[in-house]
């Protein structure tokens, strides 16, 4: 799913099963490095992971950001059969 709200924050993706947040970071992310980890810390005691991208690396690099997703989502099966 696409931004969505957690608690006072929003995400840009989520997935509940795989507890897994997703944020993609570009310009307007600048500036902002408090906000963004009292969000951090926030989606982590509710027992979220976080993968983070900046907007630049999904743009020309596509398939590596998918390679890193895939493994998060391998390992986490893996740890959670």
């Amino acid at each position: 799913m696409r931004q969505k709200p957690i608690g006072n924050f929003i995400t840009d993706f989520f997935c509940l099963e795989l507890k897994l947040v997703i944020e993609i970071d570009g310009i307007s992310h600048e500036g902002k490095e408090a906000y963004d980890k009292r969000r951090v810390n926030y989606l982590k005691s509710l027992g979220l992971n976080i993968l983070r991208f900046d907007d630049e690396r999904v743009k020309d690099d596509l398939e590596g950001v998918l390679v890193e997703i895939e493994n998060y989502i391998k390992s986490f099966l893996q740890t959670n059969k």
